[in-house]
This record gives C-alpha cells, structure tokens and sequence, in this order.
C-alpha cells in the first residue's frame, strides 16, 4: 500500500504542477530539483527547472544535481526514482544559450570534468536508480537517464541524441553509456543521424526497459528497485562488435556513408565521433575521458558555432509564430497544380481540414494521389493515411470558400486571373478569414486593388518542393493588417514551417537572392565551362546542390520567368541571358520536369560526367559574390527587419551552407572589408553587376 507522500507525488506528476513548498512533506528542495520520499524509503527526485516550461541542462541544474547525489550518498534511499515535473516532457537537453561564444577549449574540459564527476556518482549510487521518462528525453536529458539502472518510458516518450546537428557529439558520458549499452551499431547510427525514438521504438533496441502506462508507474518502480524487473543486457553480438577488429571494421564503413551527406571538411562532428568509437570503444571509462577533450575541440570549432547559431535563427523564426491568439481550424485552396495541391496536400497532412478547388477534377484528382504519396514517404500507417486524405476535400464547386478561416490562391500568374477570382471569393468569405497569395512575383499591391478588404490580404510564399521546404515568405503589403500578418505567422508555424515576414518588393527574398547565383551559373556556361565544374564549386563550398542542377530542379522556364521579371522591376544590374538559353526554353528544354535541361535527367537524377575539372579559387567567388552582395541589398532596403532574420530564411529557403552559419554571418567571418575588395575586383573584369552594395559600408 502506498503511502500519501507517494500518493501526492503520483497525484502532481499526473497534473504537472509546479512543485511548491507546500507540497507533501518535502524533504529537500533545489531551485531546480525537488526531493521526497515515500514510506517504502524510496526516494524520488522532479527535475523542475524554476522560471521554465521546458528542463534543460544548465550548468546550475548540473551542479545542484551533484549536491543532491552528496545529499543521498550521506542519506542513502533504498531506490532513487527520477522525473520530470514538466509537461514537455524529461529534459530536452542541454542548454545551448551556455554553448554561444565559447572558445577557450581548456575551460570548457575542465566543466566537463565536473559534470562527468556528478554523472559518475550518479551511475554509482550505491541503490537502484530509475528514470521515469515522459515527452521529450533528448541530449544530456538521456545521458542523465543513461546514467540510471533502469529507464521506464510512458507511451509518449521520445529519445534521441541530436547534438549532432549542432556539430557537436553527446559530451555527458553518452558516448560511451549508449554503445555500451546496447547494439553499438544502432547506438552510432541514432547519434551519427541525430534521429529520436519513441518509446516502443527504444523499448526494442534496449534503450529503455519498460513502456508503461502512469497508472502502473508505482508496481514498475517497486519491481525495478526490489531487482524483479528484467534489464536489458548486451549480448554475444553486441560484445563482438566492440572488438578492435570489428570497430576498425565498421568504422570504415561509417565513414564512407557519413561523409556522403556531411563532408568532413565542412561538418567534422562525425568522423570525431567515429574515430572516438573506433580507438575507444572497447574501454568504456577511457572512451568517456576521450569524449570529453573531443567534444571541447568541436564545440570551440566554426562549424559548431556556426550550426548553435542556425538552431537560434530557427527558433527566432519560430517565436513569430507564436504572436495570435486565433488558430486556423479550415482552410481553402484554390488552384490544384504542382504549388496550390501540394499546399493543400501538406496542410492536411499537418492536421487541417482542407477544401480544395479546381475547375479540373483530374488536377484535384491528382493532387489527392501525390498526398497519399506524401503519406507513404513519411510512413504513416494505412489508419494514418486514411485521416490525412479524408481531412484533404476535393471541391469542385469552390463551396469551401464560406466555411474556411484561410483562403490560399494559388492559380496561374496572370494578374487578370487572380483579380477574376479575388472579384469571385471576396463576398462569399467569412467576416475574419484570411486572403492570402502563393504569388511569387506579382506585387501585392497590384494583386490587392480590387480587394473591399485589403488588411485581410497577405502573401504566402510556399517553395517547392512544399513538404521538404522548411520556410513560407510571409508578405506583407502597405495595407495589410498586424493581425493579419500574426495569424499568418501563426499558420505557418501550425504546419512545422518557418515564417520569414517580408515586404512586397520583386522577388521578396529568397528568389531575389537566388537568382544572381542561378544566373552567373548560366554565364559561365556560356563562357565555356562545364555545368560539372561549376557544381562542383558551389557544393565544395558547402551548398547542398550546385546552380545548374538547382535551376534544372526549379525549372529553366520558371528561372527566365523570374530574372526577367527582376530585370523589368529594379533598378540594379541584372546579366543579360544568352540567346541560346531563350532558344533552349522556347524548345522545351526546362530541366528536370521535361527530361532535360542543362542536364538529362533519369528517374530524377541528372547525368552528370565523373570527370570534373578542379574549380579553383575564382569561380566559387564568382558564384557567391553576386547573392551575399543581394543579400545587403535586401538588407539595407528593409525587404526583411534585421540580418539573423535574412540569414535564416536564406539558410531554410535556399539551403544555402547551414555550417557557415548564412550568408551575411559567412560575409562578416571573412571581413566586409575583403568582400568588397573581391566585389571590386569582380566588377572591374566581369561588369556593373559585381558592384559592391552600399550597404557594406553603412554595417562596418
């Protein structure tokens, strides 16, 4: 039978309220960690981080964490069980604000030291220890848990180690813990991959002991501290994999896969983790000593500064979606092509009721099918797929407009087509719903001049392909209204997408900024020089694809399209195209969607020569130097409020090199000074559109 103090902490762990000091008999009290005991003397610790909604890892809740182990060392329960008082969930990891600017490496071994000291002693407790996992148990969140006998998880865990994709390793013993634990292959996959697990997932790879419902929290933890609840434990295979000869082995292969998605030379966190798994491995106290000087080495690097800045330009892109109060519960789209059905197809998949419209029942028809193929690659179930297509409505007759909170148009570009359906929809939408456009080179204020309510009007900017694209350009126009823009910013973070607010100017941002690179692509291959090579600059300086292939996925009509648009509507120096390339188009020669464009293409791959000339160092400038000086120009015409927010929507819209940490981040490491003088330099041999933007001079 339990006792009451048990009983309350059930009672408050169930609620997730705040633990105050009123509650059941406390027997010690942390900022962040609350102690009690029940009758049995099993002690249970909440991990409660004061002032938060989310625990992380601070140095202080570190550091209390080891005056609580002094505390139970001296006061020894017979079992320790630790959780969260949070609603979000165990721990989400470290706390990354502590990682920003962090250079001097031997501080930073010397604060590992200490934590792993507090992990040490915990893994040595001289009683059985159990994590009691809900939410989200992430980085150092599961290095704590690792450190536990047992880990018992609720059905909605999720576990993974994602330092990783902040280039960096687990720093807190995670290392060692984990592919000691269980399967050292699946253990180097999860943290090489940075991917989470949930709990049934984690349960069958032995990262966990126990799923388990709340209500049988009590029975686990007297099961795991009274040893009657089976543990998981590494077998035959396990133990040969941890040899020498097997590490070196699989190292090699990990090897080869890895620096297939992230070039060592660019992101080097996995070959370190690699090599720390290969010369340590066998050796689980040693590999956790090495663990510690490698992660300092990584954490102090470029590339790792680089990467924690990204993950606040995500989350300072994030916050603007968090501003209204109104959720949209229904929306409409209207048009059915390639942009306007899959919009619809990824709005649904994200939870939304959607109505969608086309005067084709076959383009509406089509667009339902390449969402149950959406379904298929993100392997949801046949239930699953089922409750995403019957949310997605095919509305031949446009009667959605009336019902819906958001209306998307996303019908061809012709300023004539979009005012015949705003005239159509505008009187048949509810008082509060929103008007929003998918345009990508029409200017709102063109669009808006026969709306009766242009504050409701926005532009949403969707890029292809819509459910891989992170980023929506949120465009605002001069009458558009601040709860307008909020609800917008608001939707695009209810489908897992990233706002960048930007005002109405030709080619917003992204394709502003794309296409000066697009475009010197094409001079160069018209000077001659091979569409390989000139790829191959721009992935050697870390761009996930190069300009050619690039404008064969966007489609070579479309690039015309837009750089003529650019060229027509300012002021700056655009490349006059080639002949040749109109022709190319005008022939049907558009890329990837026609078979061929500067490349063939087969089962959506381009044919590309394995013979590559070596680049050198001029062209990559060639290429880069005409969007970061369009970047500044962005800028310093106020076409989004500040650089962070440009560097992100750059890095999520264009997939410019995350680990240079953006354009204007990567123009500042190498000197405002230096890019002028190359921009100069460009601009006295190549013409008047390599001349440096005023802008540089006004940020120095």
């Amino acid at each position: 039978m339990t006792g009451p103090i048990l009983a309350h902490l059930q009672s408050r762990a169930m609620e997730f309220g705040p633990l105050t000091d009123d509650a059941a008999e406390p027997e010690r009290f942390w900022r962040h960690w609350k102690l009690a005991r029940d009758e049995q003397e099993v002690a249970w610790l909440f991990f409660d981080m004061q002032d938060a909604s989310v625990n992380v890892l601070s140095q202080e809740a570190i550091s209390e964490l080891g005056e609580v182990i002094e505390y139970l060392e001296s006061q020894m329960p017979k079992g320790l069980v630790i959780r969260s008082a949070k609603a979000s969930g165990f721990c989400a990891g470290a706390n990354i604000e502590e990682f920003q600017g962090l250079s001097d490496e031997e501080e930073i071994v010397s604060k590992l030291q200490e934590a792993h000291t507090i992990a040490d002693r915990l893994a040595a407790l001289a009683c059985p220890t159990v994590a009691l996992i809900h939410g989200s148990c992430l980085g150092g969140g599961l290095e704590i848990a690792l450190c536990c006998d047992y880990r018992l998880a609720l059905p909605d865990a999720k576990l993974g180690l994602p330092e990783i994709r902040l280039g960096l390793h687990p720093g807190l013993g995670g290392t060692s813990r984990l592919t000691h634990l269980i399967d050292p292959l699946e253990a180097m996959t999860l943290m090489l991959t940075g991917k989470s697990l949930d709990a049934r997932r984690a349960r069958k790879k032995g990262l966990i002991d126990a799923v388990i419902e709340e209500r049988h929290v009590v029975n686990a933890v007297v099961a795991a501290v009274q040893g009657k609840l089976k543990r998981h434990e590494s077998g035959l295979k396990d133990r040969i994999l941890a040899t020498g000869p097997a590490r070196q082995f699989e190292a090699r292969q990990m090897r080869a896969k890895s620096a297939d998605k992230a070039p060592p030379e660019h992101y080097p966190a996995p070959e370190a983790l690699i090599k720390l798994w290969e010369e340590h491995g066998g050796d689980a106290e040693q590999m956790r000593r090495a663990e510690i000087r490698s992660f300092a080495r990584l954490l102090t690097g470029d590339t790792a500064q680089n990467l924690i800045r990204v993950f606040f330009l995500s989350e300072k892109l994030k916050k603007l979606a968090r501003s209204a109060e109104r959720k949209i519960g229904q929306v409409h789209v209207i048009g059915a092509g390639a942009m306007g059905g899959d919009i619809a197809g990824w709005c649904a998949f994200q939870g939304l009721r959607v109505t969608l419209h086309d005067p084709q029942t076959e383009t509406i028809a089509d667009a339902v099918r390449r969402a149950a193929e959406l379904c298929d690659r993100k392997h949801r179930s046949v239930a699953e797929t089922r409750d995403v297509l019957d949310r997605l409505v095919p509305d031949p007759d446009n009667l959605g407009v009336a019902k819906a909170d958001l209306v998307i148009e996303a019908v061809p570009e012709k300023l004539d087509i979009k005012h015949q359906v705003y005239q159509e929809i505008e009187p048949r939408m509810q008082q509060d719903a929103l008007l929003a456009t998918n345009t990508s080179s029409i200017p709102l204020k063109e669009l808006a001049s026969v709306l009766k309510k242009p504050g409701r009007f926005i532009g949403l900017h969707f890029f292809n392909p819509v459910a891989k694209m992170q980023l929506v350009e949120v465009v605002e126009h001069a009458r558009t209204t601040k709860s307008t823009r909020e609800q917008a910013n608001a939707f695009v973070g209810q489908i897992s997408r990233y706002p960048a607010p930007v005002k109405s100017a030709p080619g917003f941002l992204v394709n502003r900024v794309l296409m000066p690179y697009l475009l010197e692509a094409i001079l160069l291959i018209d000077e001659g020089i091979a569409a390989e090579t000139i790829d191959r600059a721009a992935e050697n300086f870390g761009m996930p694809m190069g300009p050619v292939e690039l404008a064969d996925h966007v489609g070579l009509d479309i690039c015309l399209d837009v750089a003529e648009m650019l060229a027509e509507r300012l002021d700056q120096p655009l490349p006059e195209l080639p002949d040749w390339f109109r022709q190319q188009v005008e022939g049907g020669d558009l890329g990837r969607k026609s078979g061929k464009g500067f490349y063939t293409w087969k089962e959506g791959e381009p044919q590309k020569s394995q013979d590559v000339d070596d680049p050198g160092e001029e062209l990559p400038d060639r290429l880069l130097l005409p969007m970061l000086n369009t970047c500044m120009t962005c800028l310093r015409e106020g076409i989004i409020g500040d650089q962070e927010l440009l560097d992100g929507a750059v890095i999520f819209g264009t997939g410019f090199a995350p680990f240079r940490g953006g354009p204007l981040q990567h123009a500042k490491s190498q000197g405002y000074g230096k890019i002028v003088e190359r921009l100069e330099t460009f601009a006295e041999k190549h013409g008047e559109r390599f001349k440096p933007d005023p802008g540089w001079a006004e940020e120095r």
